[in-house]
């Protein structure tokens, strides 16, 4: 594709890697069109925020085409990923070192099926404190790291499809299909807290946005190399 491509609007399907966060990833891509197309602006931007430690499909728009962020953002979302029950984390997932353990000696296969059944349909969540989310003009995880306590409001939210694809104690793998503004960590503590126990989120991929599908997502690599080649 040519610069004037990307200035007049791409969707482009990122498989976003470990530990980078979603602005890092979109100005990496940034940095690669300019320096690479010669472009001296571009617009650029991405349709929802994965964590750092999440890995999956990261939808960047550029261009005019950043004007659909919007609209992408409130699409329907799946997620797959994995569930460590019997202890809890501040985060609620692996950013945080284990804050509490939990029993779990009475946890069946059986209550584990059963218990998601709970969370199908609209739900009210609690972000978690380690999270972007503004309170009084300052974020959550802010609050967070200087040891402060404050009240988060519950959210609606809605989880269309909720389903355990393993079980093997004392990690429990999922698919979960959700509205947007839904998070996964939170779900990972209050599912948790539902078995009569406690648990974190240690694994999460995101793998469709709408129509969307990871499967037809590249690597930032490959990204930046089909830009190379184009432009020589």
């Amino acid at each position: 594709m040519t610069a004037e491509d990307f200035q007049n609007g791409q969707v482009l399907l990122i498989d976003k890697p470990l530990h980078w966060t979603s602005f890092q990833a979109v100005n990496k891509m940034k940095w690669v069109l300019k320096s690479r197309l010669g472009l001296k602006k571009i617009k650029i931007g991405h349709a929802g925020t994965l964590d750092p430690l999440a890995t999956g499909l990261l939808l960047v728009c550029t261009g005019k085409f950043t004007k659909k962020i919007p609209e992408l953002q409130g699409q329907i979302k799946e997620y797959t990923g994995t569930f460590f029950i019997g202890a809890t984390t501040p985060s609620y997932d692996l950013e945080t070192e284990i804050d509490q353990r939990f029993p779990t000696s009475h946890l069946t296969e059986e209550l584990i099926h059963q218990t998601l059944n709970h969370f199908l349909g609209e739900i009210d969540q609690k972000p978690p404190i380690f999270s972007a989310i503004k309170k009084e003009g300052v974020r959550l995880y802010e609050h967070a790291r200087a040891g402060e306590t404050v009240e988060i409001a519950s959210r609606k939210t809605t989880i269309h499809e909720f389903e355990i694809t393993r079980i093997a104690l004392p990690e429990v793998d999922f698919r979960v299909v959700c509205s947007k503004g839904t998070y996964i960590r939170s779900l990972a503590f209050d599912f948790g807290k539902a078995l009569q126990s406690g648990a974190h989120l240690t694994v999460l991929r995101r793998t469709k946005i709408g129509d969307y599908d990871v499967r037809d997502a590249q690597a930032i690599t490959a990204f930046e190399d089909s830009i190379v080649r184009s432009a020589t």
